[in-house]
């Protein structure tokens, strides 16, 4: 969605994360110089899955607009559309990933339609990712990366099935780094 190309910035906005790990690894593979936001002690895990840049989000603003992006992957969910588009390139993507938690008309899911409904009269594409639709080439080609050894899996932990209450418990916890994985 995000049409990364070899020469561009990326911003991935939750780098540590499940998604986050991913996009980071992702990117790199299609050549961007890639700037991953996440918590200090994630940083070191941010950057040994390639990104060129680990900035602490207490520490630094990293859309205050002095840098601009020519993609911004945004998957921790809490800035206004206003900074986000001051960080992109006039001709940058912003895309959205899920919903934040629950807000009180659209479930949480204000920004992306804010976004949605924006995109067509700036010249930056707006774009959400609430719920994407799953090709089987597109997991083909995830898994080529993966046995190539160009992308890999991040899993924090993994729990038996029984325990899966201690796994969600971990995850609202805010502290994992990738995934988490059940044991069937």
């Amino acid at each position: 969605m995000g049409r990364v190309r070899a020469g561009q910035r990326v911003l991935v906005l939750g780098a540590s994360g499940g998604v986050g790990t991913y996009a980071v690894q992702l990117a790199k593979v299609f050549g961007a110089h890639v700037t991953g936001v996440c918590s200090a002690s994630k940083t070191d895990l941010v950057r040994s899955i390639g990104a060129d840049e680990a900035v602490d989000y207490r520490q630094e603003d990293p859309v205050d607009g002095s840098r601009r992006y020519d993609l911004i992957l945004d998957i921790a969910g809490n800035r206004p559309l206003s900074r986000l588009r001051h960080a992109l390139t006039a001709r940058g993507t912003l895309v959205i990933v899920g919903g934040e938690g629950g807000g009180r008309w659209l479930g949480g899911n204000e920004r992306q339609l804010g976004a949605l409904l924006l995109s067509p009269f700036v010249g930056q594409r707006l774009r959400s990712l609430a719920v994407m639709e799953q090709h089987h080439s597109d997991l083909r080609a995830l898994t080529e990366l993966i046995e190539d050894g160009s992308v890999t899996p991040v899993v924090d932990r993994s729990y038996p099935l029984a325990e899966v209450p201690d796994a969600i418990r971990h995850l609202r916890g805010g502290r994992v780094r990738g995934k988490i994985a059940i044991r069937l």
